[in-house]
């Protein structure tokens, strides 16, 4: 991975301006001559730059896309030159709550300024201008990555030709800005948590990061999946009639939230989750998704997975009715998954397929 300083100011949604930042990036592949085979890769909520391969010996796995990226995959680091990066109040070593803020020489913590999915893609085209390349091959991302796809379309027109939005949803339910505000109450009322100032006491709100993981992992499973995986099984075989855990679900959900919370900070959940929440294009303009999508000129592909319940098919039917009636050029599947959301993650065949086919499209228009 490579830090890349950015000394010029970004003016931000929420009204206030970062003087200057820092952008961690991960790069697979060549870029060929004519710098035509760019493809940017979007992070979802809990991802970072590493999204494949091993790169450093801090690396206790693969990148979190590993299954996806790489040489013969999908995305095919032998004809692509791909770009992943840690988004703008990340907590992999971009600037974030758990960098030093310039102005007072401690951490920014609750300081750091709300950022939005435009804010992100806005630091995104500096990244792109800084690496010298003019347009992306194709800008690719699942989930909250699928935001800031559908945000370069809308924002940087000409600066995209393929548009891949993956498990993604024009804007959240209300439902799902419900799982966000508990899982931020779980952070908020932590004891350890310091009105985000925790760095200073040496604490982690270890309990409040660990419930919102664990009931975001429900979310991201789907019942189905949690059955065939679990049912009722029991870690002892037999009941102990108590509140330690019992049920092999129980272990796995605090095995999960425990881990998580070993490898990212709460004030960058907190600040995430609010990007989700705030995403909507539509909602600028008169709640017209078509109108949001006319200055668009990229053409997409919309992938969705059967029993992702967290932003289902018909979120993304939305978005390919709102494409087609701003007369775009859209491409989409529905993959049959047990997965639930977690499933633009695994690689199944059919969604791999699908992924590499369109992808090789791509490759033959630029000169790989």
């Amino acid at each position: 991975p490579e830090t890349i300083h950015f000394a010029e100011p970004l003016a931000l949604d929420c009204g206030r301006t970062l003087p200057h930042y820092d952008l961690v990036v991960e790069t697979y592949g060549k870029l060929n001559a004519d710098r035509s085979n760019a493809v940017l890769i979007c992070h979802a909520l809990s991802g970072d730059h590493h999204a494949a391969g091993y790169h450093s010996l801090d690396d206790r796995k693969p990148g979190w896309w590993d299954s996806t990226i790489g040489p013969g995959k999908p995305i095919d680091t032998n004809r692509f030159f791909v770009v992943s990066l840690n988004n703008l109040g990340g907590c992999k070593g971009s600037t974030g709550p758990n960098t030093i803020n310039p102005e007072n020489g401690q951490f920014y913590g609750p300081d750091f300024p709300i950022v939005t999915v435009r804010d992100w893609v806005n630091s995104q085209y500096r990244l792109m201008r800084r690496l010298g390349i003019e347009r992306w091959a194709a800008v690719i991302g699942g989930s909250l990555g699928g935001m800031q796809v559908m945000q370069w379309s809308i924002s940087y027109p000409d600066a995209l030709a393929h548009a891949v939005v993956i498990a993604a949803a024009p804007r959240l339910s209300a439902q799902n800005i419900g799982f966000n505000e508990v899982a931020r109450q779980a952070i908020l009322s932590d004891p350890d948590f310091h009105e985000g100032r925790y760095y200073q006491y040496g604490v982690v709100p270890r309990r409040g990061l660990m419930l919102a993981r664990m009931l975001g992992h429900i979310t991201y499973l789907s019942d189905d999946a949690m059955r065939a995986k679990f049912g009722r099984e029991l870690r002892s075989g037999k009941l102990n009639f108590g509140f330690d855990v019992e049920f092999q679900v129980e272990s796995y959900l605090r095995y999960q939230g425990t881990s998580f919370v070993d490898r990212f900070d709460a004030n960058t959940y907190l600040l995430m989750t609010k990007a989700l929440d705030y995403f909507d294009p539509a909602g600028e303009c008169d709640d017209d998704l078509a109108r949001a999508f006319e200055p668009a000129k990229a053409k997409f592909l919309v992938i969705s997975f059967t029993t992702d319940w967290r932003f289902s098919p018909e979120r993304s039917r939305e978005i390919v009715r709102a494409l087609l009636a701003a007369r775009k050029t859209v491409s989409y599947v529905e993959v049959e998954s047990s997965h639930g959301h977690d499933a633009f993650l695994i690689p199944i065949p059919y969604y791999h397929e699908t992924l590499r086919a369109y992808l090789n499209n791509v490759a033959l228009e630029v000169n790989t």
